[in-house]
């Protein structure tokens, strides 16, 4: 369990950090202080908030800024209901456990190699997400231009280089490996063709097809 609370506390600096570039663009895009925290705070997940700024910095209007934010956050709803076998839980702490359903606390959940460390490992990455990720909001956004472009410092690669941290230890059967090099490649085809958000849900799409396709009953793969 303990490893689960380090990997949750490290994707949780990894990608709150990423959070100071967004505070930043999305003051640059014309949004107050407090409307950038809020933000942050009540729609919590990082493609969606990217995806609102960037329509309204473009001069969109705020349906079409919502609409695509909404777009990206669907994956959100399926990992929920992956998540709610595990977690069983009810009320407040079932609120809460939605705000915190996210792509970082799902993949160092799956990472974990009991059930018990599962649970650990979603809260640890919920929470460290939602913590540094709003802090770091707000520095951004108190920092302004100050930042310049975020690819300067790494920030844009904090978050991914997280995800392969906790995916590379996957990827040693044969079927973890075909699922990600064609969820990569239906990724990466789509990205120039499609609008934001759509790469990701075909992708993973794609994914759910070879994993259907590669398995077999009691557990095996296929060839």
């Amino acid at each position: 369990m303990r490893s689960a609370v380090r990997q949750g506390i490290s994707v949780g600096l990894a990608t709150g950090a990423y959070g100071i570039s967004f505070g930043a663009l999305s003051v640059a895009s014309g949004l107050t202080l407090w409307q950038t925290c809020v933000l942050s705070l009540l729609m919590f997940t990082g493609g969606s908030q990217f995806a609102f700024i960037g329509v309204i910095g473009g001069g969109g209007a705020g349906p079409a800024a919502a609409a695509t934010a909404l777009l990206l956050g669907v994956r959100n709803s399926l990992y929920s209901l992956q998540m709610a076998p595990l977690l069983h839980l009810r009320g407040a702490r079932r609120v809460a456990a939605a705000q915190v359903t996210i792509d970082e606390s799902v993949a160092v959940s799956l990472a974990q190699p009991d059930p018990a460390s599962r649970r650990v490992g979603f809260w640890a990455a919920g929470i460290g997400v939602f913590v540094f990720w709003n802090l770091a909001t707000l520095g951004g956004a108190l920092l302004g231009d100050v930042l310049g472009d975020p690819a300067r410092w790494g920030l844009d690669g904090a978050a991914a280089a997280a995800f392969v941290g906790l995916l590379w230890p996957r990827l040693r059967q044969r079927q973890a490996q075909a699922i990600g090099v064609v969820a990569a490649v239906v990724a990466v085809v789509a990205v120039p063709l499609a609008p934001a958000g759509v790469p990701i849900l075909a992708a993973g799409a794609a994914a759910a097809l070879v994993a259907l396709l590669t398995h077999r009953p009691g557990g095996e793969e296929t060839a």
